[in-house]
């Protein structure tokens, strides 16, 4: 007698999937940050995500997502306020370590504002992966926002690994600092997400840490 698989179980079969064909990409490939962020990462994280919830769940993707309008304004306000501090975070810790200011030596305002939109691109693909569709499904099942933000910020985590040790720039402790605050990250993104049932606020968190990250440490 066969077992059927509920929706939670398809859902992190998915997930799987997605893992492996980005570990496999990351290993062979050796693609410019562009081409991952606003080609590589939607063909392999969005799209399946959005046939499963279009076509097996049989539900809007936008809404399933929480992708609202009506909170939009405030999740900005909201995100450009931790923004802030993100920035005046590494901004100490830049002075810090090296004893002076620098933001991306020798950056042009088109270096800029690629940077800008690829910590934007970056976020949009993996919160709807990691928190739109991971965490939700696990929630849905569990209805305990800490154990489903709890695995869903492990799932995160593996996701991240592929990145991490092919990322020729970290290196040593930096790998895992990076690996320690990616846990923290996913851990106040999710509790975020399910209090506010919206992922554009996790989406500009995500963004704004991840460009903290580039410009300023």
């Amino acid at each position: 007698m066969k077992t059927k698989i509920s929706s939670t179980q398809r859902a992190l079969n998915l997930w799987a999937v997605v893992l492996i064909i980005w570990s496999v990409y990351r290993a062979k490939f050796r693609m410019p940050d562009w081409f991952d962020e606003f080609i590589a990462k939607p063909i392999v994280f969005i799209v399946p995500v959005y046939y499963f919830i279009e076509k097996y769940e049989k539900k809007e993707f936008f809404s399933y997502l929480y992708l609202k309008v009506k909170t939009f304004w405030a999740d900005v306000g909201l995100g450009i306020v931790i923004g802030a501090v993100f920035f005046l975070s590494a901004i100490l810790a830049n002075l810090v370590k090296l004893k002076k200011f620098v933001l991306l030596p020798n950056a042009s305002p088109t270096s800029l504002i690629l940077t800008v939109t690829i910590a934007v691109a970056t976020g949009i693909s993996e919160e709807i992966l990691s928190r739109g569709f991971v965490l939700k499904k696990l929630y849905e099942e569990s209805k305990n926002i800490y154990t489903s933000s709890f695995f869903a910020s492990i799932l995160f985590f593996f996701l991240h690994v592929p990145i991490l040790f092919t990322n020729y720039k970290l290196t040593g402790n930096m790998i895992l600092l990076v690996m320690f605050t990616d846990l923290i990250l996913s851990l106040v993104n999710s509790f975020i997400f399910l209090e506010r049932k919206s992922l554009v606020l996790p989406i500009l968190i995500h963004a704004f840490y991840n460009l903290a990250l580039v410009l300023f440490v």
